[in-house]
């Protein structure tokens, strides 16, 4: 076939495409309530599969200990969920107390905060003009920061009211993820083409040592960093002591940047109180920071992503810009798992090379 020809049949190619793009996003007022339903029945669906994937090695430890299938499940099922219902069960009549009472009180924190705010500007009025303007400029960023929180914590709490039926679905579905597993995996795996069986198992089994490890070595290190910063707050009397150890628990999430995230509520808190209580609390969580870097993490999360302190400071601040809270969060497995996808394509390249 003549070079002219496959070029006109390639460009054919490319207008049809955006044709059927423009036409597709034209039609959105159409497809749009179906993908939300759609999402909306499949959310109970992920977050039962992610609660399954990483109570899984615990079902398969019990399982290769001697313990039945099911009974692994069942046992596991009960330590998980009760665990979690009874936490709610008992901290959800405290949490809704210490929110209602932080709303009342946030006109004297708002103070405070500008107190803090007309100080550091006095203090810098004499230094260079553009040093004074970034300031300036970062304590609006906060404000507007922690506006967009709120909003957030409130809709989000809307949003678990209005979706509790299918919340409520979560556990059941999550035990038979766990008990059909076996069955699960087989069905999955006659869907993918025999011929990419081989290099899809070694991806998924890449993933799994280095993220899986992390995700759930990360999550009991900030589960652990949240009830200590709870139970620290409650001895010193600092108010909020639940909702401060929740929002340092999850802002642990984030590597490097979560604990600068989180001491700032709580130390807006105590300043209520006094400077001294402030600066313990400052200094607890720096020191609650050491702790976690250097025993917490090393011990229990280890080093399974393999990935340069460098890269995950990038990658953070990359997933900040495109995507908030959210990206900030999600910024270091997504990397990961582009990290995983790279070095198994090279190992294929390789292989085809020498092969």
């Amino acid at each position: 076939m003549d070079i002219k020809v496959k070029w006109y049949y390639r460009l054919g190619f490319l207008l049809l495409l955006f044709v059927v793009l423009y036409v597709f996003i034209r039609l959105s007022p159409m497809w749009k309530p179906v993908i939300q339903i759609f999402l909306k029945v499949l959310l109970p669906f992920l977050i039962a599969g992610f609660i399954a994937y990483l109570l899984y090695p615990l079902v398969e430890k019990l399982h290769q200990n001697g313990l039945q299938r099911w009974l692994s499940v069942l046992l596991i099922y009960i330590l998980f969920f009760g665990g979690v219902g009874f936490a709610i069960y008992k901290g959800i009549p405290v949490f809704i107390k210490q929110l209602k009472d932080l709303s009342e009180n946030i006109p004297g924190f708002i103070h405070q905060y500008e107190m803090w705010g007309d100080f550091i500007e006095r203090k810098t009025k004499t230094w260079p003009l553009g040093i004074h303007e970034q300031i300036n400029t970062g304590f609006q960023a906060m404000e507007e920061g922690l506006k967009r929180l709120i909003e957030r914590i409130l809709k989000f709490l809307i949003w678990l009211v209005d979706n509790f039926f299918l919340l409520f679905l979560v556990p059941f579905i999550a035990f038979y993820i766990l008990k059909d597993i076996d069955f699960l995996k087989s069905t999955f795996w006659s869907f993918v083409p025999k011929k990419w069986r081989e290099e899809t198992r070694d991806f998924l089994i890449n993933v799994e040592q280095s993220l899986g490890n992390y995700i759930r070595g990360q999550l009991t290190v900030c589960a652990l960093v949240g009830i200590i910063s709870m139970i620290f707050f409650w001895l010193i009397k600092i108010d909020y002591p639940l909702l401060l150890g929740l929002i340092i628990g999850i802002t642990n999430v984030i590597p490097y940047f979560g604990p600068i995230i989180g001491v700032v509520p709580a130390a807006i808190i105590a300043s209520q109180i006094s400077v001294k209580k402030s600066i313990i609390v400052v200094l607890f969580v720096f020191f609650l920071q050491f702790l976690e870097g250097n025993i917490l993490s090393p011990y229990i999360v280890g080093k399974s992503l393999q990935m340069h302190p460098l890269l995950i400071i990038f990658s953070i601040l990359i997933g900040g810009e495109i995507g908030g809270i959210l990206g900030l969060i999600m910024a270091v497995p997504v990397v990961a798992i582009i990290k995983t996808t790279i070095m198994q394509a090279l190992d294929q390249f390789k292989r085809r090379d020498y092969g």
